[in-house]
């Protein structure tokens, strides 16, 4: 990032340097794109973005990596560059510096693991023959939650973490470039990053360059954080019977409650009774992101039973990730469907279940399954499913 100071013609670039060795035991990984809440409308984005992703990364490490791919030099596949697991140690992000410096689009991005430090280098550049006088130049990490102004009458954010370093005392600039390392050792991260429609968890690096007579200078520098889980020692089942009195009872199973982010949701739909036309079946998959002020966690145990609200204020949007045809035409009594959803092909980013980090927001997800008959009319059961993440990336 680059930011301009007005007629000193300073600029700042915050460049993150994760060290070799988290890249080598994978607690720091690149990622292929910025999360984000929208819901991509070609399926076949996420794939796409991820191989491109990954050309453009082994491009940059590998020089010869179009070469060897086309079968240059006669190798053909043979001359493949091969990276062992994590990546290599090799693999130094310093040596990236100047392209970094000359193409901000293309920089690479990366998550880190909740325990991971957070290190790099601020850049301050001047143009050639001028100087910059400051009063101290300071470098922030900051971890906080966002809430849309128009959801909170009060204070918009929450900092739950705030650490402060003075990376230069008072001085006058007078090199075209200066450079200053920054090292944070910082301790669990409680919350994983999220953007969503009205909050944003966010960490973050902010540089202030302090000025005589002047506001400070910031640039901020997001930093992608992803908290690893494991899964739950009771993943029971849901088992649920739902229908119309005398006219449709069915009855439908999932394997399980709890999914990690790259899982398959399997399960079976049972129709005990049909005495209604139905002309087809689909399951979907909701997001549901609730803000405001009063949230409450959930009942310990309360799958499905939703978020309480404490008397405040809430605002619900609900998104709906995917959905798909899983049946078409009428059904006989005693017909099982199978249903088998993967979650690594929601054109969507998955984020873990958020179960109201500060009271302020909590975002869930549901398992949506409707029946249409022949007028029309749609008939539907929700079903809360608790997402966890098992891999960085």
């Amino acid at each position: 990032m680059v930011f301009g100071l007005g007629d000193a013609g300073i600029k700042i670039h915050i460049e993150i340097q994760p060290s070799l060795q988290s890249m080598a035991n994978g607690t720091v990984v690149p990622i292929s794109h910025r999360p984000s809440w929208r819901v991509t409308k070609n399926p076949f984005h996420t794939g796409l973005a991820k191989f491109a992703h990954w050309k453009e990364y082994h491009q940059r490490i590998h020089p010869n990596y179009n070469a060897a791919i086309c079968g240059g030099g006669g190798g053909g596949m043979n001359n493949m560059p091969q990276y062992p697991m994590h990546h290599q140690a090799q693999f130094q992000p310093q040596l990236m510096q100047p392209q970094l410096m000359q193409q901000q689009e293309g920089e690479v991005l990366y998550a880190y693991g909740e325990n991971e430090d957070v290190q790099g280098v601020v850049h301050l550049i001047l143009p050639h023959g001028r100087k910059f006088e400051h009063l101290g130049v300071k470098i922030q990490f900051v971890g906080r939650v966002d809430v849309s102004q128009a959801i909170l009458d009060g204070r918009s954010h929450h900092d739950f973490i705030s650490h402060t370093k003075e990376l230069q005392p008072p001085c006058t600039l007078y090199q075209s470039q200066t450079s200053l390392p920054f090292y944070f050792r910082t301790d669990a991260k409680p919350f994983e990053s999220y953007h969503g429609r009205n909050v944003n968890v966010r960490y973050f690096v902010r540089v202030l360059v302090e000025r005589k007579f002047l506001p400070a200078i910031k640039q901020d520098k997001d930093v992608l954080v992803q908290l690893l889980r494991h899964e739950p020692r009771l993943n029971e089942p849901i088992k649920m019977e739902v229908g119309i009195e005398e006219c449709l009872h069915i009855e439908f199973q999932y394997q399980k409650r709890y999914y990690h982010l790259n899982d398959c949701i399997e399960g079976n739909i049972h129709f005990m009774l049909v005495r209604i036309k139905i002309k087809y079946m689909e399951l979907a998959v909701l997001r549901r992101e609730s803000s405001g002020d009063g949230i409450l966690n959930s009942k310990p145990g309360g799958i499905g039973q939703g978020t309480e609200t404490g008397g405040g204020s809430v605002v619900t949007e609900t998104q709906t990730l995917t959905r798909f045809e899983i049946m078409d035409g009428a059904p006989v009594k005693g017909e099982v469907i199978p249903v088998r959803l993967y979650l690594s092909g929601i054109p969507a980013d998955l984020t873990p279940t958020y179960d109201s980090p500060n009271s302020r927001f909590s975002v869930r997800y549901y398992l949506n399954l409707v029946l249409v008959d022949e007028e029309d009319r749609r008939y539907f059961k929700q079903q809360e499913i608790f997402l966890w993440r098992k891999e960085l990336g």
